[in-house]
């Protein structure tokens, strides 16, 4: 099954990522992603940690749809098993 739209937890400082949540039937599946790659994909470099929730909204869309990609490729890491995405998973294939 396809991941569903879940929710938004938080901004870890500390490790720099967004953590979120999304929805596999009714599992939650922990995910999160770096702020190097919201950066990249917004093609800025200066968020302030202030602007983290926000920019994670602007961009939720291509986030979701990559850690669903992710998701369904097997692409899972952590225990329990969850979603990570980093920069190269935001790169242009050649």
């Amino acid at each position: 099954m396809a991941l569903t739209e879940g929710q938004f937890q938080d901004y870890d400082f500390n490790r720099r990522v967004v953590l979120f949540t999304m929805k596999n039937d009714e599992a939650v599946v922990a995910c999160a992603i770096s702020t190097d790659a919201m950066d990249l994909i917004e093609g800025t470099s200066r968020t302030t940690p202030e602007q983290r929730q926000q920019q994670f909204f602007r961009l939720r869309d291509r986030i979701e749809a990559r850690a669903a990609r992710k998701f369904s490729d097997v692409e899972l890491e952590g225990n329990p098993p969850g979603v990570i995405l980093r920069t190269i998973d935001f790169r242009p294939e050649l």
